[in-house]
C-alpha cells in the first residue's frame, strides 16, 4: 500500500484485497453469469491501470464510460481514479446534444463503451467536434462490432499482457476522482467534480448505521445505474466493506432481478420505485419468487409510496427510503426510525419511513423561505433546502452562471421545498420548479402524486401546474391505471381519497388517463414532457368554485 494517509479511495480496495480475496464479483451479461473474486478483480484493475498509461494519456485526464451495470465497469471504477485520472460517468440515455456537451465540456480522452450502446455513442460522435479530444475508444468485451468510431479497440485486448501489479501513486485527497453532470432538464447539464475526500468521506457515512450500512457477509446489488451518481456510491460503499457484489447488467427485467436475488442470495439492494413496482408485478402475477435472503431495499430518485413500503415490509424486507443529488455525492437523508420511535405503531413508523428521512452524519442543512428568513422545524412550513458537507460539491465544472445562483455562503440550494418534523425528518414537498401556486397557496404535486398512487388500481400517477386566468396555477393529474380498471370508477374513489385528507383546493381540476408517464433519462417523472405534450390542450375547464378557494378553506 503507498504511503501516506490522505482520505482517498486506493485503500478501500487494498482492504478488500488484503481480507477477502475469495469474496465474489457476480455479473449478468448477454453471454450469461461472469463471476471471480477480488484477488482477479485487484489483478484486473492493474492491468486496465497500465493500458491506460500505455495511450500516453495525461495522469489527470478525464477517462469517460458509456456502460450500464456490470463488472468491467466497476473495474473503471477503481482503476481510473486511483492512477490519478478522473473517472467520468455518462448517461446514454441522454439525448445526443447533450452527450456531445459533456464530452466537449469535459474533454474526456478515452471513453470505454458496452456493445449495445456503441450505435448510441456513434451517433453523438458523428460530425461532433465535441470528440476531437477522444484519443481511444474502448469496445467492452472481446471483440469490436462494425463501427466508425476510431481508434477503437476491444477491452480484452486493450488490458492483454499487461502486469497485474501496479505501483499506485501516492495521491493528494483534494485531486479530482469522478465526475458526473445532472440531467439537464431545465438547460445543459453541469458537470460536478468529486474529489477523492468527497468520495471518502461519502463512503465512510455511508457505512455507518445511520447510513446505508454494509458489511462482509452483505451480498449487494445495485440496479440503480452506475451512471447515475456513481450507483449512488454503492459500489465504493460495498467494496470498502469487503462485501460480494451483484451486477444486474444492461436492462434487467423484473424477472432477470428475481433469479439473481435468489441464485446469488442479494442482502441489499437499490433502485426507483418503477423497479420495484415491476418486481411487485411480477410477483403478484404469479410467479413463485424466493425473498428470504433480502434484507433491504434502499429506493430513492422520486418517492417511495407507503403501500410498497408495506408490501416489502409483508415479506419481512425493510425499505430504506433516501434521498441525494449529484452535487452531494449524492447522499444526504436516510428513512431511519430513530430509538425513540421504535415503539410506535405501525402507521406513525411507515408514515416516518415514507419521508426522505433523516439527515447523515456530517451533513448540515438548513430551510430558508420565501422571504430568506430560515423557518421552524414543526413539520407544516416549508421552503427551500440548503445542505453543506464534506461531500457536497461547492461548484459546478465550468459554469460560473450557474455557480452564482445555486451556491450562497457555501450552501449548496438544492431547489427542493421542503418540511422538517419536531423529529428531524425531511419531507420533500416539491421541487422548487414543480411547487403548484394557486391563489397565493402552495400545492405539493409531490403529495397528490403519492395519495393517488395509494389506489390499489394506479400504477404511476403525475401532477402538473396549468395556467388558470383566476388562481394563477392549477393541478391537473395524469393517471397511468392498472390493466383492467375502469376510469369512471377510479377517478371517482381517487376523489374521495383526496378529499378524505386535503383541501378542497388541492383536488386536481381534471383526471386524464395515459398510457406511461414520461421519464427522464435517470428514470424519474418527466413533468416537463408532460407540459410540452399537453400545452396546446384546454385541461382546466372554468374556474375553481368558490367554496374551493385558497383563501376560504
Amino acid at each position: 500500500m503507498p504511503g501516506g494517509t490522505d482520505q482517498t479511495l486506493r485503500p478501500f480496495l487494498w482492504r478488500a484485497e488484503k481480507l477477502y480475496p475469495d469474496t465474489e464479483i457476480v455479473s449478468r451479461t448477454h453471454q450469461g453469469i461472469e463471476r471471480y473474486d477480488y484477488t482477479e478483480y485487484s489483478e484486473r484493475t492493474a492491468q486496465l491501470a497500465h493500458a491506460m498509461d500505455e495511450t500516453g494519456v495525461p495522469d489527470d485526464a478525464r477517462v469517460a464510460t458509456f456502460c450500464w451495470n456490470h463488472n468491467r465497469h466497476f473495474e473503471t471504477y477503481f482503476a481510473i481514479p486511483t492512477t490519478g485520472k478522473q473517472l467520468h460517468l455518462i448517461n446514454p440515455l441522454l439525448p445526443d446534444e447533450h452527450i456531445q456537451y459533456i464530452v466537449g465540456n469535459a474533454e474526456d480522452r478515452i471513453i470505454f463503451v458496452d456493445p449495445s450502446l456503441l450505435e448510441k455513442l456513434e451517433g453523438a460522435a458523428q460530425s461532433a467536434d465535441e470528440f476531437d479530444n477522444v484519443e481511444q475508444f474502448v469496445v467492452i468485451g472481446d471483440e469490436v462490432p462494425e463501427t466508425g468510431l476510431e481508434p477503437v479497440t476491444d477491452y480484452e485486448s486493450f488490458i492483454e499482457g499487461h502486469p497485474t501489479d501496479y505501483d499506485w501513486p501516492t495521491l493528494d485527497e483534494d485531486r479530482p476522482a469522478g465526475m458526473c453532470y445532472t440531467s439537464g432538464t431545465t438547460g445543459k447539464p453541469k458537470g460536478v467534480e468529486y474529489t477523492h475526500k468527497m468520495l471518502w468521506s461519502h463512503t465512510m457515512t455511508t457505512l455507518t448505521p445511520q447510513g446505508i450500512p454494509m458489511a462482509d457477509d452483505d451480498v449487494v446489488m445495485p440496479v440503480v445505474p452506475m451512471f447515475h451518481v456513481n450507483a449512488w456510491g454503492m459500489p465504493f460503499t460495498a467494496t470498502a466493506a469487503g462485501s460480494k457484489h451483484v451486477y444486474p447488467g444492461p436492462s434487467p427485467e423484473p424477472e432477470d432481478l428475481a433469479h439473481l436475488i435468489e441464485e446469488e442470495g442479494v442482502t441489499i439492494t437499490a433502485g426507483v420505485p418503477t423497479v420495484w413496482l415491476g418486481l411487485q408485478e411480477y410477483i403478484q402475477a404469479g410467479n413463485d419468487v424466493d425473498l428470504s435472503t433480502l434484507d433491504t431495499v434502499i429506493i430513492g430518485g422520486s418517492a417511495a409510496p407507503k403501500a410498497m413500503i408495506e408490501w416489502f415490509d409483508e415479506r419481512d424486507v425493510e425499505v430504506l427510503h433516501a434521498w441525494g443529488m449529484t452535487e452531494m455525492s449524492p447522499i444526504g437523508s436516510v428513512g431511519h426510525l430513530k430509538s425513540d420511535l421504535e415503539d410506535a405503531d405501525y402507521d406513525t413508523q411507515v408514515e416516518k419511513r415514507a419521508k426522505q428521512g433523516l439527515s447523515v452524519p456530517g451533513l448540515e442543512w438548513k430551510v430558508i423561505d420565501d422571504e430568506g428568513n430560515e423557518i421552524e422545524e414543526n413539520g407544516e412550513d416549508f421552503g427551500e433546502l440548503y445542505v453543506r458537507g464534506p461531500w457536497v460539491t461547492k461548484e459546478y465544472f465550468k459554469r460560473p452562471e450557474a455557480n452564482e445562483e445555486d451556491f450562497e455562503d457555501g450552501w449548496l440550494k438544492t431547489g427542493d421545498v421542503v418540511t422538517i418534523d419536531e423529529d428531524g425528518y425531511i419531507k420533500i414537498v416539491d421541487r422548487a420548479k414543480d411547487v403548484i401556486k394557486s391563489g397565493g397557496e402552495w400545492i405539493s404535486s409531490v403529495e397528490l402524486e403519492n395519495a393517488i398512487m395509494a389506489h390499489d388500481d394506479v400504477k404511476e400517477a403525475a401532477v402538473v401546474g396549468v395556467p388558470h386566468e383566476r388562481w394563477q396555477e392549477r393541478p391537473v393529474a395524469f393517471v397511468v391505471p392498472m390493466e383492467g380498471a375502469d376510469p369512471t370508477r377510479l377517478e371517482r374513489e381517487i376523489t374521495e381519497m383526496i378529499e378524505e385528507d386535503y383541501p378542497k383546493w388541492w383536488m386536481p381540476d381534471d383526471f386524464i388517463n395515459i398510457d406511461e408517464v414520461p421519464k427522464t433519462a435517470t428514470g424519474k417523472f418527466s413533468k416537463k414532457d408532460l407540459r410540452e405534450e399537453y400545452a396546446d390542450q384546454d385541461l382546466v375547464e372554468g374556474q375553481v368554485p368558490d367554496e374551493a378557494a385558497p383563501d376560504d378553506d
